[in-house]
Order: structure tokens, then C-alpha cells, then sequence
């Protein structure tokens, strides 16, 4: 089956384009990585400049994560040193910051931490560290962003010192941690942190520098990784719901209203409740796009009447939509794409995202994008059709008992948890095929951007359940764990022997974190597609077959076939 799969892997990679320049490249952190990496120009646009400068980024925080894990050991920490990890760590996710330059002040701010998480190490210990210090963890003299490139291009993700298998580990650890690390950001823009994060970023990066660690200790801590993002996806639960209220089902508009527009599209609740509070009584209406639309289900954003609807699908479509939309356009976190000129002129960036010549939000003050929506002119009135969101678990378990005498009734045979990142890439046309042919007495849960497959078709509903149930953003697997455990609590069974099937689709680091956290929670028979990771070798893959069972997608009429019989 192994070997099935890898050919599988290798079988379904496309070519890169771009031209080839000074600067060579390696990355495969994506779905979407051309033949087993990207070795030109990126898929998703990132420069050879740029993948250089995200890798010593990434080995500068192993050395800052050196000092601050035996500090920690000390009893000593920074809030300063903590919260760089996070943004450090979340920079380096696919699509989010595409400016050499951004990432280059980064690094050099990376450097100033590094010398400062030393010397939090050496004042606690009392002494200089008496043992032998790793490359990384000492600090480097360039300065200038193309000295930078060059340093990065020493430390990229291939490393033949390393056995492979526990290389493959490592990168599946550290896009795990780039992938919670997200997800901390979010909650941390609330003004929630949690210290266990923090701990295990540090002692996690800085393993990676220990030669003395074997695989399985690596194994052991990508199975931590998943808990900790169980923690982190927790901690952002509870900063969106304590903010905005625990999401209730509601009907979200795919039309338009008249007035003049502005487009956000991302993660961060925070950022659109602040833009909704600026733009009330100006005219402006606002639109979600991509991940946003679950902000619709909210209690404390819905009640702003100028939160108009969603406009458009998942963020691999936004080249081809954003051109028709009148209104200004803002991205809050990862997904963003190379901007076409045709509105290039009324996009903005916020926060950690950065393109560039694209002007970048750093605070909380959107006059100037507000400003541009009122120059735009906006749309006329044309409503359409309504799909719903809303289904997190609060709302889910509120209606358990009917949900559970539906399953006992044999009314609802199945349930289908279909969900995961979208993409571009050939092969995703299965999620909505296989949503389309589950049967009738089967529920669908539903979440993150790979919902756009399928969401906006019509499944009825069992006995007044709704037969798709929209939990949310990626983050909010955790609703979904919450789910099954306490349909598993209800039936007096492990989550693995519920009727319920999980078929997932990946494209970025968020999604490895999350599937981490299920092989962590112990969750087997995961489907997966439209491809498996490039960054695992065989005898990695052969692990987690033989202890989870995990394997590829087929066809989505032969996979109904096996789990349903």
C-alpha cells in the first residue's frame, strides 16, 4: 500500500514555471509544490528571494528557541521573545508575506532576539553556557537584505547531514508549529495567550538542532505538536466566542446590496469587528470573502446591519472574482494572491500579510481603505441566493438529543465530516462529487475553505437537521472534535467506532497542524487528498498507515462504496 501511495505522490505533482534567476530555491511545504518541491518560483508566487529569506527566518528561530528553551529550563521568559515565535513562525505560511523586504527586517529583528534570549538564558544560569553551542543559536554579522538571501540559501529545508526519515519529521513538526502559530496570532490580536504554546515552540525548534534526538523522539513530539494545536485551536475558541458569542445558525446572503463596498477576506474576527464598527453610518457595506464567511454566524458581528453578505468562493478563485468586485479589497491573513493590476489600485494588506507595492494595515486605522470604497462605485441592489453557516458545536450539541434520536431511528445512517483548504490544483473536483453522491440519510459537517466545493448546493434536510452543517474556519475543528466526542459520549463509544467519516482535503500548514491533532486524539481512517505531503518519505507514510490507517482518496464513488458497504 506504501509504495501505491508514494507513486501516488510523485504521480500527481505539476511543473513549475517561472524563470530561472541567481537566486535557487527549494519548498514543499504546500499541496500545490511542483514536482516534489519548488525549485524556480513558487506556485503560489513566492520569489527564490523570498523562500530564502523565510528559511533563515525559520533557522534564526531554532537559535532563538535554543536559549530560550534553557532559559525556560532556568525559570526565566520574555513576552517579547514568546510572541516573535508566533508572528516569526506564522510569516512563513504559504501566502501570507511575499516582501523580501518585510522579511528581511524580520530576520534582523530575529537576530536582536536571539542575542536577547541569550542573555536571558545566561543571566538566570548565572554563567555562560558551558556546552557546545549550535550554528544556529550563534549570531551572524549580515545586515543587508542580499547577504540575508545568501545566508538563507545555506539553510534551506534540504539537509543531507540529517536521515531522511527523521528530516521528514521534523519538517512535518515544524509546519505543524507554522501552522498553530496562525492560529495563536488570531487569539493573541484578542488579547489571549497561553504559556504551553509557548513552551513547546521553544523546545520543539530547538530539538530540531539536537543530533543526539533519534525519530521516534521526533515522532513523540510531532504527536505534542497536535496537542498543543488541540490547545491553540482551544485558546482561539474561546477569545472568538468570549469577544462575539458562540455562532448560531444563520442565512448568509451571496447577493449584493446597493451602496458603496469593501471586501475582506482572511481569518482574524478581530480586524473585521473594528472595520464594521468604522464603517457603520458611512454608506459602506462590507462583504466576507474565502474563510470569512463564518464571521456571519456571530452574535457580535452579525448585529452590525452593513455586514452585507459573502462575495465570491475560496481564495484560489480571487484573481478572476476580485476584478468584478466595485469596492475596496483587504486581506487580514494568509491567501492572498499575486494581485492583477485590474485592482491592484483599492487592495490593502493588514497585519502579517504583505505583498509587495500593496499597501499594508499595520494598526487598527482603516480610513484609508474606507476612503478608497467611497471613491469605488459600489454595487446596485441584486439579492440571491442565501446558504447557511453557523453550526458550531455550541449550536450543534444544543440540538444533540435530536441529532442522537434521528441516529437511533435510523433516519441518519452516516455522517461525513468533508472538509479542509482548497486549491487549484487538478483533483479537488472529488469533494464536490463525493458531497453530491452521499446518500440522503447521511449528514455532512463541513469546514474551512474546501466547503466552497459544494456549499452553495441544496442537501435538504433529515427531520428539520439541515443535512450540511457549516462549522466554520479551519480553526474551528476544534467545534467538530467537540462534536464527535460527545456524539461518542452519547453512544458510549470511542470516536473511531462512531458512523462517521472523515475525508479531508490540504493545501497549507493550518492543515497539518489540524490532521497532527487527530493522529494525536488517535482518530484513525482519515482520507486525504487531492495529494499526500511531499515532505514524507516512505518509511514515515508506512508509520502512519500501520498506526492510523490514514490513506489516499479514490473515487468518490468507491470510497462511499467501502465506508458505507
Amino acid at each position: 500500500m506504501v509504495k501505491q501511495l508514494m507513486k501516488w505522490i510523485k504521480g500527481s505533482t505539476t511543473d513549475t514555471k517561472g524563470k530561472e534567476g541567481n537566486v535557487s530555491m527549494f519548498c514543499y511545504q504546500c499541496e500545490q509544490a511542483a514536482n516534489g518541491g519548488c525549485t524556480k518560483v513558487g506556485v503560489c508566487g513566492k520569489q527564490p528571494e523570498v523562500a530564502a529569506l523565510q528559511d533563515q527566518l525559520v533557522y534564526t528561530m531554532k537559535g532563538i528557541a535554543f536559549w530560550a528553551d534553557k532559559a525556560r529550563q532556568k525559570g526565566a521568559k520574555d513576552a517579547a521573545i514568546d510572541r516573535f515565535m508566533i508572528d516569526g513562525l506564522f510569516t512563513t505560511v504559504t501566502n501570507v508575506d511575499f516582501d523580501a523586504e518585510e522579511i528581511a527586517k524580520l530576520v534582523r529583528k530575529g537576530a536582536a532576539i536571539r542575542n536577547a534570549a541569550q542573555e536571558l538564558y545566561e543571566k538566570a544560569n548565572g554563567a555562560p553556557f558551558a556546552g557546545t553551542v549550535p550554528a544556529a543559536a550563534q549570531p551572524f554579522a549580515a545586515a543587508t537584505t542580499s547577504e540575508l538571501v545568501a545566508l538563507g540559501q545555506q539553510h534551506g529545508v534540504k539537509d543531507e547531514t540529517i536521515d531522511p526519515d527523521v528530516k521528514s519529521v521534523q519538517e512535518i513538526i515544524i509546519y505543524g508549529m507554522k501552522g498553530y502559530a496562525a492560529y495563536a496570532h488570531h487569539a493573541l490580536v484578542i488579547g489571549l495567550e497561553n504559556e504551553e504554546i509557548y513552551a513547546y515552540t521553544h523546545k520543539a525548534l530547538a530539538a530540531t538542532l539536537e543530533k543526539s534526538l533519534g525519530l521516534m523522539d521526533f515522532v513523540g513530539l510531532a504527536m505534542e505538536c497536535g496537542r498543543i494545536n488541540l490547545v491553540t485551536m482551544e485558546l482561539l475558541n474561546k477569545a472568538n466566542t468570549d469577544s462575539f458569542g458562540h455562532p448560531v445558525p444563520t442565512p448568509v446572503q451571496l447577493g449584493t446590496k446597493a451602496g458603496k463596498a469593501i471586501l475582506v477576506s482572511g481569518h482574524d474576527l478581530r480586524m473585521l469587528e473594528e472595520l464594521l464598527r468604522q464603517t457603520e453610518g458611512t454608506g459602506v457595506n462590507v462583504y466576507t470573502h474565502g474563510e470569512m464567511l463564518p464571521a456571519h454566524g456571530y452574535p457580535g458581528l452579525k448585529k452590525y446591519s452593513h455586514l452585507a453578505g459573502n462575495f465570491g468562493g475560496a481564495w484560489q478563485d480571487q484573481a478572476k472574482e476580485f476584478v468584478n468586485f466595485p469596492g475596496a479589497i483587504i486581506f487580514n491573513t494568509n491567501c492572498i494572491q499575486r494581485p492583477a493590476e485590474s485592482y491592484k489600485d483599492r487592495l490593502f494588506t493588514w497585519g502579517l500579510v504583505q505583498w509587495p507595492d500593496v499597501k499594508n494595515i499595520e494598526g487598527m486605522d482603516f480610513s484609508a481603505v474606507i476612503k478608497k470604497a467611497q471613491e469605488l462605485p459600489g454595487f446596485e441592489e441584486n439579492l440571491g441566493k442565501e446558504i447557511l453557516t453557523g453550526f458550531g458545536h455550541n449550536a450543534v450539541l444544543g440540538v444533540a438529543d435530536k441529532v442522537i434520536d434521528a441516529v437511533k431511528a435510523g433516519q441518519i445512517r452516516h455522517f461525513f465530516l468533508i472538509g479542509g483548504c482548497d486549491g487549484a490544483k487538478s483533483g479537488r473536483n472529488y469533494y464536490t462529487e463525493f458531497a453530491e453522491k452521499v446518500p440522503n440519510d447521511c449528514v455532512i459537517l463541513t469546514l474551512a475553505c474546501g466547503k466552497y466545493r459544494f456549499n452553495k448546493l441544496d442537501f435538504g434536510d433529515i427531520g428539520g437537521i439541515p443535512r450540511l452543517l457549516d462549522v466554520g474556519q479551519c480553526n474551528d475543528a476544534y467545534s467538530a472534535i467537540q462534536i464527535a466526542v460527545a456524539l461518542a459520549g452519547a453512544f458510549k463509544c470511542g470516536v473511531n467506532d462512531l458512523p462517521l467519516s472523515l475525508i479531508l482535503s490540504w493545501y497549507e500548514q493550518k492543515a497539518v497542524a489540524i490532521l497532527l491533532t487527530l493522529l494525536h486524539l488517535g482518530i484513525k481512517n482519515i482520507k486525504l487528498g487531492p495529494t499526500l505531503p511531499a515532505f514524507i518519505t516512505p518509511n514515515v507514510l508506512n508509520f502512519l498507515v500501520e498506526n492510523f490507517n490514514i490513506g489516499p482518496i479514490g473515487t468518490a464513488e468507491g470510497d462511499l462504496k467501502e465506508i458505507l458497504g
